[in-house]
């Protein structure tokens, strides 16, 4: 049996802030790497083949803090990376709405129909990132696979796996460092568990 643990990367100074960050390369802040190294400590109780990461700062040092404990390399994948929010990169939420209502309006209520000004779409990105899982699956069958990302890129995975329209992206919540577990059985894929952030009860 393949399993895949699927993990968003620790906390930034723009997560902090609300700004979108996309396909920005933004460091991890110390509670970050802080989050990183609680993660990893606790993923030292699961057997882990093999792990990816997206090329960006962010996924990539989180996943190599848990590299580090398991002994593992880190594999990056461009097509692992956030999706490219184009003009928002680098503004608040509060300027985004400010500037661009129009646009945020629909990224909020209809966000698989968004089109942000020169950024990506919703179902480009989740095209890329299932492709992405599909390959590392075939490269690795029936090992424990374990896969950093972030936040929109791994919505749209889940949605995808589950065979859910991308019109529900914010019926899933994605916390700094949360882990998914999904299991590919004979029958299909199976999501075991989402949004499991228990290593961060204590900070």
């Amino acid at each position: 049996m393949t399993r895949l643990y699927i993990i968003r990367h620790g906390q930034t100074k723009w997560n902090i802030e609300s700004r979108a960050q996309g396909s920005k390369n933004i460091e991890l802040t110390k509670k970050g790497r802080d989050q990183a190294n609680l993660l990893a400590e606790r993923m030292k109780k699961y057997k882990i083949d093999c792990i990816y990461s997206s090329d960006l700062d962010r996924a990539h040092e989180t996943a190599v803090m848990i590299g580090k404990k398991k002994n593992l390399q880190v594999n990056t994948i461009n097509e692992l990376r956030e999706m490219c929010f184009g003009e928002w990169e680098g503004l608040t939420n509060e300027k985004i709405i400010e500037d661009y209502k129009e646009h945020y309006t629909v990224w909020r209520n209809k966000p698989h129909e968004a089109d942000i000004p020169g950024g990506e779409k919703l179902l480009a990105v989740q095209k890329r990132g299932l492709k992405a899982i599909h390959e590392i699956i075939k490269k690795n069958k029936n090992k424990n696979i374990l896969i950093v990302s972030h936040g929109i890129t791994i919505k749209t995975i889940l949605l995808g796996i589950m065979d859910m329209d991308l019109s529900n992206l914010y019926k899933i919540r994605q916390d700094n460092t949360c882990m998914n577990i999904i299991e590919y059985k004979d029958y299909g894929p199976v999501l075991v568990s989402l949004n499991d952030t228990a290593h961060l009860e204590n900070i």
